[in-house]
């Protein structure tokens, strides 16, 4: 594997030395003149077991990075995760069951409801639509990575613009000025970020192609990514039915549900809402990070002994991921959902006072929702490459997190981080089939016309979640690509010398497209 030549070094070889980033010029790799020995301010050196760099016999994950005791981290955020998601089953049950009991009353499909005060089974219907849109759409994104590998990024972000564009153009058309509005500025500022990236793409192209490279001989990377999706697909019609099942069950007006024995308000509806909707984000959020996490073990024994990479780095990967380190990413998936869950409610409440003609109250909102953008962004920075950590050395996530950033500050990595466009395309990736699943959503709720919506009370509502469904479930088909570069960084950062050591090709071409990497990593 060390010597492996896939789609990466055709494509470099064929490329002269770039005369970019600051006019430095091409040298030939070098290895470091003082080996790395760490310092006060870094975390211990890493763990893995090099003795099984180049033997005989193949070592299993465990063999190759062992966890130091105590094995099981933070025990108490895994507890309240499986707290949380029982609380989530439960009030799905209940509202599920009244639903099934007022089911002639909400219609057996998309008409036939006599229900004019809340969701009926047309939503549900439409939120069915929004899931096959994200699975199809999100397994041929990940399959026209793997196809047009060079060509990807470019694709990526040309569509998201035009696709964004086309939707807020449409929404103008049809006076829905709120969320015409919002996508409109979404693609002015899509735009404007592609443009500005276009420098940087060939160090992107080639980190892309080495993942996929990998991926594509080595581990279970792309089976990790199936089923994530199909799960992923499968948590959102069970979320999106308990959803509907939730507003039948207690939504109050001329509802049977409420003669037996419901405690219909609108006060239960909002708070079981919010409870499903925050549950919902932090079990999406904990299965894409366990899918990283497993995917980063992979990489891993991958990038520390390619000749000789451990057997079942996959099993070995998700076993640690599900038991010793099931609380850490309990609790860094708990972070983002609680920031996930805020911009929802800000996505919700600007789009409803942009319907109410408050532009003051929307203005407002927009700000909020942009800052806690600006949050979450920073918090999964940091999860990603602590995720990472996690995987190899089945660290707590707040010492992880502490020591990735002390690791990739202290040793210059972050210039090379800087420099890699997977995590934003992947991200506008996602967004593109987000956008796709929310205006199927808007075109649904106008030729369906349903009665529960004709003032247009619910369409904010129902848009949200529909894009919320798409952009979740299609990152987690992306994750796998994106955790091979973060693990690689993480990796490098940790043992310069064994990427020049294990991967001279790979060091030789990342030289090639970004001079400044011999500074970075010897630093």
């Amino acid at each position: 594997m060390a010597h492996h030549r896939g789609q990466a070094a055709d494509y470099y070889d064929a490329q002269p030395p770039p005369q970019a980033y600051g006019g430095q010029q091409y040298q030939q790799p070098h290895p470091p003149q003082q080996q790395w020995k760490g310092s006060d301010h870094m975390p211990p050196p890493p763990t893995y077991n090099q003795n099984f760099a180049n033997g005989d016999s193949k070592p299993s994950f465990d063999q190759q990075f062992k966890v130091d005791k105590p094995k099981w981290n933070d025990i108490w955020a895994g507890i309240l995760f499986l707290a949380v998601a029982a609380g989530f089953v439960a009030v799905s049950g209940i509202s599920i069951q009244g639903y099934a009991s007022t089911y002639g009353f909400n219609g057996g499909g998309i008409y036939g409801s006599d229900n004019t005060f809340g969701l009926t089974t047309n939503t549900m219907v439409l939120f069915i639509f929004c899931l096959v849109v994200a699975l199809v759409f999100g397994y041929g994104y990940v399959s026209l990575a793997r196809l047009f590998t060079k060509q990807f990024i470019w694709i990526t972000g040309i569509l998201n613009i035009l696709w964004t564009l086309g939707t807020a153009i449409y929404m103008l058309y049809r006076h829905y000025w709120s969320g015409g509005i919002v996508f409109l500025l979404f693609g002015l500022f899509s735009a404007f970020c592609f443009w500005t990236w276009i420098p940087r793409i060939p160090f992107s192209v080639l980190m892309l192609q080495t993942a996929i490279d990998v991926s594509k001989s080595f581990g279970h990377v792309y089976l990790v990514s199936f089923l994530g999706g199909l799960a992923a697909a499968a948590f959102g019609a069970y979320f999106s039915v308990t959803l509907v099942a939730v507003y039948v069950k207690y939504e109050p007006g001329n509802n049977p549900a409420c003669s037996t024995g419901g405690n219909c308000s609108s006060a239960t509806v909002i708070g079981l809402t919010a409870f499903i909707t925050f549950a919902g984000y932090w079990i999406t959020e904990w299965l894409k990070n366990t899918i990283h996490t497993t995917i980063s073990g992979v990489y891993g024994a991958w990038f520390f002994a390619p000749n000789n990479p451990a057997k079942g780095a996959t099993r070995g990967a998700a076993r640690r991921a599900l038991t010793y380190s099931f609380g850490s990413i309990s609790l860094g998936s708990l972070l983002v959902a609680i920031i996930q869950f805020l911009r929802q409610l800000c996505s919700i409440a600007q789009q409803s006072e942009a319907n109410s003609g408050n532009i003051a109250a929307s203005c407002a909102f927009c700000v909020v929702r942009c800052l806690l953008g600006i949050l979450e962004w920073a918090v999964n920075f940091i999860n990603r490459y602590a995720f990472s950590y996690i995987a190899l050395y089945g660290k707590s996530y707040i010492q992880s997190a502490k020591a990735t950033w002390r690791l990739i500050r202290d040793r210059g990595i972050d210039a090379l981080i800087n420099e890699c466009l997977i995590g934003p395309v992947l991200t506008m990736g996602a967004t593109f089939v987000a956008f796709a699943c929310a205006l199927m959503a808007y075109l649904y709720l106008i030729f369906t016309d349903p009665a529960y919506n004709r003032d247009g009370d619910f369409t904010p509502v129902v848009i949200a979640y529909a894009f919320l469904i798409g952009l979740q479930i299609t990152h987690c088909f992306t994750v796998p690509l994106s955790s091979g570069i973060d693990t690689i960084f993480v990796a490098m950062a940790w043992d310069p010398e064994a990427l020049m050591r294990e991967h001279p090709e790979l060091y030789h071409n990342m030289v090639k497209v970004y001079p400044h990497v011999q500074q970075a990593i010897h630093a």
